[in-house]
């Protein structure tokens, strides 16, 4: 296992039923998801996931319901026991583990943020941000001052002796969010974490992640069935479908290299032009001259076109910390807005 990577996921499988290692046989033989539940009354969960999750970055499962995303996260940490497969965290094969060890990584090095926030209703909010210590043996005088720490830097100071249901759902979440950081743990587990919220809500949720993670650099593995909330927050991006990866990548890739007809549907109503990041379509090129102005590695394409304000022969030097590192014109711009798909059919309507 490389250096950087933080968990690996080799070849693994989940079929729900009373036989499933019979099962396992013929998935692997090819059979599918309606044909296993037509003929062998399984289920199939998972087939064949390799994933490698890196530290500090944020890894984003996706798919519609029934994808198999939150049976893949229940796997990290041994919620769920997989039909076949291998789990590395750090090196070491997590299946492996008696249950000691079991409970040190699920109590020490990953926490989990739920959907519904699972907090403890007769406990205050300072009680529910510092449980994973208190489960380790810590008194309130040892965790009290580590909970108020991150309550505070959530948002939350002075909501310590409230009781849950005195707080809204988005503080609520926040409480979460205070309990995982609270715990110290290396990973966070976020499964359909802001899917509950309203938007605005959820659009601050996300905000508060990315803030967190800038600071914190925790690997955390977020699951999500919407797609701008995976292209907003994910550093590596897996899209499942039936319980298979049907493509995994940095997100700006998957947008501009789709590799199959189903990422293409479920990218096509995106706005491309908010999404994709001047560094994913500028030419390297550190002496660029000539150019109209300046614009940011990161910045987004739309700020990008109303910055050129009309002009398809405009071309920008791109920078990033300072220094030059390539060139954007526009019309490399208006190419990247074109969906790939859409793209090829035009070339070949112009060859022909």
């Amino acid at each position: 296992m490389g250096e950087d990577i933080k968990v690996s996921i080799r070849h693994l499988y989940k079929i729900f039923g009373s036989d499933p290692l019979a099962a396992l046989q013929d998935v692997k033989a090819g059979m599918g998801k309606p044909e296993l539940l037509e003929k062998r009354n399984h289920v199939l969960g998972l087939r064949d996931i390799n994933v490698d999750m890196r530290a500090g970055e944020i890894t984003v499962i996706m798919g519609l319901s029934g994808s198999g995303k939150s049976t893949l996260i229940r796997h990290l940490n041994r919620l769920i026991e997989p039909t076949a497969g291998e789990i590395e965290v750090d090196g070491e094969d997590v299946l492996a583990y008696n249950d000691e060890q079991l409970r040190k990584l699920r109590r020490e090095r990953m926490s989990m943020v739920f959907q519904k926030f699972a907090l403890l209703p007769h406990r205050t909010v300072l009680e529910n941000a510092g449980l994973a210590l208190a489960t380790r043996g810590y008194g309130r005088e040892e965790f009290e001052s580590e909970a108020n720490r991150w309550l505070d830097r959530v948002g939350l100071g002075g909501y310590g002796n409230h009781r849950p249901n005195q707080l809204s759902g988005g503080m609520q979440q926040r409480v979460g969010i205070a309990r995982a950081l609270t715990s110290n743990s290396e990973i966070m587990l976020m499964d359909e974490a802001f899917s509950a919220l309203d938007p605005l809500i959820r659009t601050d949720m996300q905000d508060l992640l990315i803030e967190l993670q800038k600071e914190l650099h925790k690997t955390i593995v977020f699951i999500t069935h919407d797609l701008d909330e995976a292209l907003k927050l994910a550093d590596h991006l897996v899209i499942l479908n039936e319980g298979e990866v049907i493509q995994q990548d940095e997100p700006q890739q998957i947008l501009l290299h789709p590799s199959d007809p189903y990422i293409e549907d479920f990218i096509s109503d995106i706005n491309r032009a908010r999404v994709l990041r001047v560094r994913s379509v500028m030419e390297p090129n550190p002496n660029a001259e000539g150019a109209s102005g300046d614009v940011e590695a990161d910045d987004n394409l739309e700020s990008v076109i109303a910055k050129a304000q009309g002009d398809t022969n405009a071309s920008f030097r791109v920078m990033r910390d300072g220094k030059p590192v390539g060139v954007l014109n526009m019309k490399s711009l208006v190419r990247a807005l074109v969906p790939t798909k859409a793209s090829e059919n035009g070339l070949r309507s112009t060859a022909a």
